[in-house]
């Protein structure tokens, strides 16, 4: 093969050292917490449906498809609830799909961690693109091109392609003019897209960042996956949305989608179903905490990459989610001394330090020996959910004691590796 295929990326190790005797991706990286209690509209409306013992049926209900519909609509993507799926999480629905179409998938390098084990679980091949350098979340597309036409001279067999619109882990939007390029690549070679859109709505300015959809370029031939837990569901409240293409090829994938669903058994709990509905119709209260935590966390990454530039490091504007990718290749000499060599070792020595996860590159499908973190802004709102709040509600979060303290940790912890 032409050396793209790779191993179960973003999932080996533990965080500390990997136990014996047990799958590598139970210790995969969780996706960038919130670190906001939860809103208290949300935990009324989960509480009233406490006591429906029915669970959805296969793919959700009705309220949930009506819900996902207007929620798409408002975003400029009309959609009907027959072309609907929901699930409990982006990666039980993700599995039924690529299961329901077959075929290799292409992803950009580096992706979200938990991506390339749903392709591996399926026995397929995953092949990684390498991103352009101004964004993350798309494959470059010449590059994409090359790739497929290759991996079918070779006799793979290429036929979806998983990008995302607002990205894991590098925290950026890709420009619009870019993503046209990513889709008219795929569409030339015959790759259905499927776009993660869970995190479109943590962008940090919404009213200068332009956000488009792969659907509204390739309306046939593009699924829309959304994950609540990105922005409007607590992470332990499963629950996600599919969108489908309104075409007869549509109508058959999400049948085939609902049939892996329903064999797995992979349905949205009945209470949570109810919280989800309400979540995505985005009533002024849960409209109003994603909008505050978006600029937020946008604010403390903000920050967080000033640090990381101060001292040589190199990552990319944050411009979306609760993280930024940092590349630390420019201290490398610094982190030497302290016996790091590769993104593993790095992982643990940066965790070690931060006290907090910073999960490396090679959990992203990205190089080992390229010594890049994920760093989440999270832990940096606070140690208790009282001086979360606090942080959620303040005028100037960054001059709070215990976030300036947090940040002063990470600039100097930074600071140490510097020639």
């Amino acid at each position: 093969m032409v050396g793209m295929a790779d191993g179960p990326a973003g999932v080996s190790g533990d965080w500390r050292s990997a136990a014996r005797g047990r799958g590598p991706v139970r210790y995969g990286p969780p996706a960038p917490q919130p670190g906001l209690p939860v809103l208290p509209e949300l935990t009324a409306v989960l509480a009233d449906a406490a006591g429906r013992a029915a669970p959805e049926p296969p793919g959700g209900g009705e309220a949930v498809h009506e819900a996902a519909c207007r929620h798409w609509a408002r975003r400029g993507l009309a959609t009907a609830p027959e072309n609907v799926a929901a699930g409990p999480g982006a990666p039980a629905l993700l599995l039924a799909l690529l299961a329901a179409y077959g075929g290799d998938v292409m992803l950009p390098r580096p992706c979200p961690a938990w991506w390339t084990p749903q392709v591996r679980l399926l026995g397929r091949r995953a092949y990684h693109v390498p991103t352009p350098a101004e964004c993350g979340g798309i494959p470059d597309p010449y590059a994409l091109l090359e790739t497929v036409r290759r991996v079918r001279a070779e006799g793979g067999d290429p036929r979806v392609l998983l990008l995302s619109v607002a990205d894991d882990p590098t925290a950026t939007v890709p420009p619009p003019e870019m993503l046209r390029e990513a889709c008219e690549a795929a569409e030339s070679a015959g790759l259905f897209v499927v776009s993660d859109e869970s995190w479109r709505d943590t962008v940090h300015r919404p009213y200068d960042t332009l956000v488009l959809s792969p659907a509204e370029m390739l309306p046939e031939q593009a699924a829309v996956l959304v994950d609540l837990a990105g922005s409007l569901l607590p992470p332990g409240w499963p629950a996600a949305v599919l969108r489908f293409p309104g075409t007869s090829r549509g109508t058959w994938l999400r049948a085939r989608t609902l049939d892996v669903l329903t064999a797995t058994g992979a349905l949205v709990a009945g209470p949570v179903a109810g919280a989800a509905a309400h979540a995505l119709d985005e009533p002024d209260a849960v409209a109003g905490r994603a909008y505050a935590a978006a600029v937020l966390h946008g604010a403390v990454a903000a920050a967080a990459h000033r640090e990381l530039l101060a001292v040589g490091a190199l990552a990319r504007p944050p411009q979306a989610g609760r993280h930024l990718y940092a590349d630390l290749n420019p201290l490398r000499a610094g982190l030497a001394r302290q016996g790091v060599g590769d993104a593993m070792e790095l992982e643990d020595w940066f965790g070690a330090r931060l006290g907090a996860p910073t999960p490396g590159g090679q959990r992203f499908a990205d190089d080992l020996g390229a010594l890049r973190v994920r760093l989440s802004t999270g832990p940096l709102l606070g140690a208790t959910p009282e001086e979360r709040l606090a942080t959620l509600g303040a005028r100037d979060p960054l001059g709070l004691p215990h976030v300036r303290g947090a940040l002063d940790r990470l600039g100097s912890v930074l600071a140490g590796l510097a020639d």
